[in-house]
C-alpha cells in the first residue's frame, strides 16, 4: 500500500511526500502593483515540509484579476517578488507551482480596469473582494461580462503562454491552470454559461477546446511535466442545478488531456454548493487517465489515506489545515492534533498582515506549541 507520506515524481521534481498544500487567495501584497513580498516568502517557506505546495491563483494579465491584492504574474515586479518565495520555499527543500488565474466574469471594472470578460454576456448573482465605496476592502457585486471575441481568446491563450515563461523566471517548478470554480475555462466548459455560436461553444468538443488548446499552448512552451490543471465537475457555479454534462465532459477532456503527459489533474471537490462524487465517477476517470490525479475538498488524513489505497488519486491537497498548520505534515505523521479553522482565522484570509498569517504555531510534544 502506498501512503501519503511517500516520496512520488512529478517529472523532474522528486516530492518528498504526497501531502499538498491546496492553492488559497490571501491577499496579501506589496501596493501599487500586487507586488509578492517577504511576508509571502515566509507564509510558504513555513509550509515547504508539505510535498509540494500550489500557490494562490496568480493573474496572468490586469484584466484576469477578479480579487484585489492578488499576487500577478505578468510585470517583471511579480516575477522579481516571486523569486523571493520559491528561493525562500527551495531553501527549506520544498517545491512549489504557481497557480495562472483568469477569473473571467468573477469580477468588476474597478479591479480589472474594464469590463469582464467571459465565454458569453451572462451576469450571475455573484461577489467578489474587492475596494469598497467607503474606503478599504470587502466583499462587491460583480459587474455583468461581455463576451469575449476570437481575438479576447488568441491574447489570453498568449498570456497563460507568457505568465508560464515569467513563472520559470521566477523560479517555480511548474504551473496549475486554474480551470475550476467558475472562473474563465469553467464557464467556457459548462452550457449554463456558455450560448456561443463558433467554435468555442454547443457541443463539448467546443466548449473544452479553449481549456484544451491554453495547456497545449503551455505544454510545448515550458515542458509537459510543468504543467497541471485543476477543474471542478462536481461543484456548482452559478445560480443554475448542477450541471450534468460537465462530468462527462471533463471525463472526455481528460481523454484528450492524456497525450499531453501533465504532471497532474487536480479536482477540487466539497466546496460552497456541491454533489459527492461517486465512486463510479473515481473510476471513470481511473479508466481514462492512468496519470497522476490530485483531490482537494475537506480531506482529512484518514480519507485522504482512503483514495489512495482505492488507487483513485496518487496525491492529496489540503486548504485551510495548511493554513492553520504550517506543520501539517509531522502533525499528520504522529496523530498530534491539528489548530482548527475556526471564524476568526476565516477573517483574516483575504488580507492583512501578519495575525492570521505567518504567526500559527509548530506543535511541540509535551510542551508549549512555538511559532513557526
Amino acid at each position: 500500500m502506498t501512503d501519503i507520506f511517500s516520496a512520488i515524481n512529478l517529472g523532474a521534481s522528486q516530492l518528498q511526500n504526497r501531502i499538498v498544500m491546496a492553492p488559497m487567495t490571501r491577499s496579501r501584497t506589496d501596493q501599487p502593483g500586487d507586488v509578492p513580498n517577504e511576508m509571502m516568502a515566509r507564509y510558504y517557506a513555513q509550509r515547504a515540509s508539505a510535498g509540494l505546495i500550489i500557490t494562490e491563483g496568480a493573474p496572468v494579465s490586469a484584466v484576469a484579476r477578479g480579487y484585489s491584492l492578488t499576487p500577478g504574474i505578468y510585470t517583471q515586479a511579480h516575477i522579481d517578488g516571486w523569486r523571493k518565495v520559491t528561493d525562500a520555499v527551495h531553501a527549506k527543500g520544498g517545491k512549489i507551482f504557481i497557480q495562472l488565474w483568469h477569473v473571467g466574469r468573477r469580477s468588476h471594472s474597478i479591479i480589472a480596469g474594464e469590463q469582464p470578460v467571459a465565454a458569453s454576456a451572462i451576469k450571475e448573482p455573484d461577489q467578489v473582494y474587492g475596494p469598497l465605496p467607503e474606503g478599504g476592502f470587502g466583499m462587491i457585486e460583480t459587474e455583468a461580462p461581455r463576451a469575449m471575441t476570437l481575438a479576447d481568446i488568441a491574447q489570453t491563450q498568449a498570456d497563460f503562454v507568457q505568465a508560464a515563461r515569467n513563472a520559470m523566471k521566477a523560479g517555480f517548478d511548474g504551473v496549475e491552470l486554474h480551470a475550476a470554480h467558475g472562473y474563465l475555462f469553467d464557464t467556457f466548459m459548462r452550457s449554463s454559461s456558455n450560448v456561443r455560436q463558433d467554435r468555442y461553444g454547443g457541443s463539448q468538443d467546443n466548449r473544452m477546446r479553449f481549456l484544451l488548446e491554453t495547456l497545449q499552448a503551455v505544454v510545448d512552451e515550458i515542458g509537459a511535466d510543468k504543467v497541471a490543471v485543476r477543474v471542478s465537475p462536481h461543484v456548482k457555479e452559478g445560480s443554475s442545478q448542477i450541471d450534468t454534462e460537465i462530468a462527462d465532459l471533463i471525463v472526455n477532456a481528460l481523454d484528450k488531456m492524456l497525450p499531453m503527459q501533465l504532471a497532474y489533474v487536480h479536482f477540487s471537490e466539497n466546496i460552497g454548493t456541491y454533489v459527492p462524487v461517486p465512486d463510479s465517477f473515481r473510476q471513470r476517470v481511473r479508466q481514462v487517465y492512468p496519470n497522476k490525479i490530485m483531490v482537494a475538498g475537506k480531506l482529512t488524513n484518514a480519507s485522504a489515506q482512503a483514495l489512495l489505497d482505492a488507487g483513485y488519486v496518487d496525491l492529496v491537497a489540503f486548504g485551510t489545515p495548511s493554513v492553520t498548520n504550517p506543520d501539517l505534515v509531522a502533525r499528520f505523521q504522529h496523530g498530534w492534533p491539528l489548530t482548527e479553522f475556526d471564524a476568526d482565522a476565516r477573517l483574516s484570509l483575504y488580507g492583512g498582515g501578519e495575525q492570521g498569517y505567518t504567526d500559527y504555531p509548530t506543535y511541540v510534544p509535551d510542551a508549549h506549541c512555538v511559532t513557526a
